[in-house]
């Protein structure tokens, strides 16, 4: 399969497809970033909880023994904003009667935090049916294996320059 190299050009959101090619993927990523986060949260504003809320509720929403607040922020803490922010929302969960927290520490659902997951995932999956109207889930699919491969080139391309920089020590 050959491959041409695109002639590279500034960010322009007007860009024709078959200019795309050259377009810088850390403006595309990032306006996608914001324009999905930005819609998806202001519509969690609308009913009074917050994406790290949404994320620690199915953190905790398990069979067996629940997780600590530690657990949590292992699990979410570096989407959530750290470790702090977690035990934050932990807090708050625990302050709204959403969770309780065993002697053990181990964070359950209650009854009125699993009426509020049930309410928030019903709003997450009508804005999921909205963000993806018009993109088959092939599309979408080869869409997540590119940034997931890119992803992947910038980590090895940081460890290789990493180990070039201390060989060089």
């Amino acid at each position: 399969m050959s491959r041409t190299t695109p002639t590279l050009s500034p960010a322009d959101p007007g860009a024709t497809d078959d200019e795309l090619a050259g377009q810088p993927i850390g403006y595309w990523s990032g306006a996608a970033h914001r324009a999905v986060i930005g819609y998806i949260r202001d519509a969690m504003a609308r009913i009074d909880v917050t994406q790290p809320q949404w994320w620690t509720l199915n953190r905790v929403d398990v069979d067996g023994p629940g997780p600590t607040r530690e657990d949590v922020a292992a699990a979410i803490g570096e989407l959530a904003g750290g470790d702090h922010e977690v035990f934050r929302v932990v807090d708050q969960l625990l302050h709204r009667g959403w969770l309780s927290a065993g002697d053990d520490g181990r964070l359950r659902l209650t009854d009125t935090g699993r009426t509020a997951k049930a309410r928030v995932k019903n709003l997450v999956t009508d804005l999921r049916t909205q963000v993806h109207e018009g993109v088959p889930d092939e599309e979408y699919v080869a869409a997540l294996k590119v940034l997931r491969r890119m992803i992947r080139n910038v980590e090895d391309a940081t460890r290789d320059a990493s180990q070039v920089r201390q060989r060089s020590l």
